[in-house]
């Protein structure tokens, strides 16, 4: 077993749920750009994974200054529920109603407005854990026949199981992790969930840094899924399609994101149209900031000083092979504009590991449209080298934050076609009248047509004109707005607050 660094405190602990050092993606890759442009902070990690089973290795080496490092599994095994009984007193039953009851209905009046108050957390976050109190199997069988008895039984036990045990392993998690000057989650969820609990606990701020809508997000896995295809173990990925069990996930995700918004001061999203939706989802507005993403442009300068009279024909998708990137869409892409420029390549560039059944299916999807000889599956490379050979960066998802690929694309002179989601269009065409006087830089498109897609990046590719513009105009935008010293400029004011005298 791989041994982790440990330390009896840090001044920053960051919370990530599924993300770095163990899966390659575009917020690991900010995670590890954070740590490093802080040297003179000591931070500590805390990983929330799944299974072990669902993770390969390290995929990051460990900076110099990740003094500590914790690695928890929400669902170590299927473990066998204890027969002991549990005597909590009739309050325990009643904490647990009352919070169920904010889950089938959150506009109830049903006690959700306590969910942002520390105390409340921490005085029913031992009855949420217990299934075993008495009176427990009466309300799992009765609300089983009031809400969803035309379904199985099992699956709704499963599903409250399934909701209890990782809320008892974050407990458990909370009161063993060292002490930290300030707490950084970089989402809400299970992650946001445990740093409401150490925030409370340590009288320490919490940041919360939204790179995407943890809520959104998970109802889209939540409606993509099918009946606990995948066990009974994952993260967001195993709830049932049973649509009172589907609801009951939806509305405890929502929870989980209204308890991290009520401990976290201050709320950060990477653009305003994010910022709003943190609003509406139950975070104070007073608390809510915006701070974008930035790169270290240099590392690309030279790819885009490089003089290119006509653009290669090749696109390129850089992104984990996963649902909510809609790789599929970038395939069917690929062959339409196949028709159109035969020479054309469609490069997908990232891991298959996380969801390889998914990756199973493009790949297929790739030998029935004909297209083996157009598409291919590149793994994970090196971003510079992939953008010198690249026309058009091509993001096809479903849902994104503020993607640093963009950004890079733009660093390295390569203009993009990107879906309508998240700030892409802000990234593409500009906020304001000084950013949008800088031009577009690709192009926008509705998700899943790959219609669209393929005539957009067409566009581009057959007008030496048109990208040559679109080069320049992303590489002025982000040298001007999403450079790395400005975004960290902003995240050390806040750390300097948080960690006070912390180091001293």
């Amino acid at each position: 077993m791989q041994a982790f660094p440990r330390s009896d405190r840090v001044d920053i602990m960051l919370l990530l749920e599924g993300t770095f050092p163990y899966i390659r993606g575009g917020v690991s890759s900010w995670v590890n750009q954070m740590i490093q442009g802080f040297p003179d902070y000591r931070f500590g990690v805390v990983f929330l994974g799944s299974h072990p089973d669902d993770y390969a290795g390290l995929k990051y080496p460990l900076p110099a200054n990740l003094k500590h490092l914790e690695v928890h599994y929400l669902y170590p095994e299927y473990e066998k529920p204890s027969a002991k009984a549990s005597f909590g007193g009739p309050e325990i039953l009643a904490a647990i109603k009352s919070l169920h009851a904010w889950f089938a209905n959150p506009t109830a009046g049903t006690g959700g407005d306590k969910l942002a108050n520390p105390e409340f957390i921490h005085a029913t976050i031992d009855a949420f854990q217990s299934l075993h109190a008495p009176g427990s199997w009466d309300f799992i069988t009765g609300t089983y026949q009031q809400q969803c008895a035309d379904s199985s039984f099992l699956d709704y036990l499963w599903t409250l199981r399934s909701m209890h045990a990782p809320i008892a392993r974050i407990a458990a998690i909370a009161k063993g992790l060292i002490p930290a000057g300030c707490y950084h989650t970089i989402s809400t969820g299970y992650a946001g969930f445990l740093g409401a609990l150490l925030s409370t606990k340590w009288k320490r701020p919490l940041l919360l840094s939204e790179h995407g809508i943890y809520t959104k997000e998970r109802r889209i896995d939540l409606l993509q899924n099918d009946l606990l295809t995948e066990g009974r173990r994952s993260l967001p990925r195993d709830p049932s399609q049973i649509s009172y069990n589907r609801a009951l996930w939806i509305r405890f995700f929502a929870t989980l994101g209204r308890i991290c918004y009520g401990a976290a001061d201050p709320i950060i999203a990477l653009f305003e149209e994010t910022r709003q939706q943190q609003i509406a989802a139950g975070a104070a507005a007073e608390r809510t900031r915006v701070i974008a993403n930035g790169i270290d442009t240099s590392r690309l300068a030279a790819l885009a000083a490089k003089e290119r009279e006509f653009p290669p024909p090749v696109l390129s998708l850089i992104g984990r092979i996963v649902p909510i990137k809609d790789i599929q869409t970038f395939i069917r892409s690929i062959r339409v504009l196949s028709l159109r420029i035969p020479e054309i390549q469609g490069w997908i560039v990232g891991p298959d590991d996380e969801d390889p059944d998914y990756a199973l299916e493009c790949r297929g999807l790739v030998e029935s449209l004909g297209v083996a000889g157009q598409v291919h599956f590149l793994g994970f490379r090196d971003v510079a080298e992939i953008l010198e050979a690249t026309g058009v960066v091509v993001l096809s998802s479903i849902s994104e934050g503020q993607p640093l690929v963009i950004l890079e694309a733009f660093a390295a002179g390569v203009p993009v076609v990107a879906t309508d989601v998240g700030s892409c269009r802000q990234l593409l065409y500009g906020l304001g009248e000084e950013d949008a006087a800088l031009g577009a830089a690709g192009e926008i498109v509705g998700i899943n047509d790959p219609k669209a897609l393929a005539a957009a990046a067409a566009g581009l590719l057959q007008s030496p004109a048109r990208w040559q513009a679109a080069r320049k105009a992303g590489q002025a935008r982000v040298e001007r707005f999403y450079t790395l010293p400005r975004m960290l400029a902003a995240y050390r004011e806040l750390y300097r607050k948080g960690v006070g005298q912390w180091q001293g």
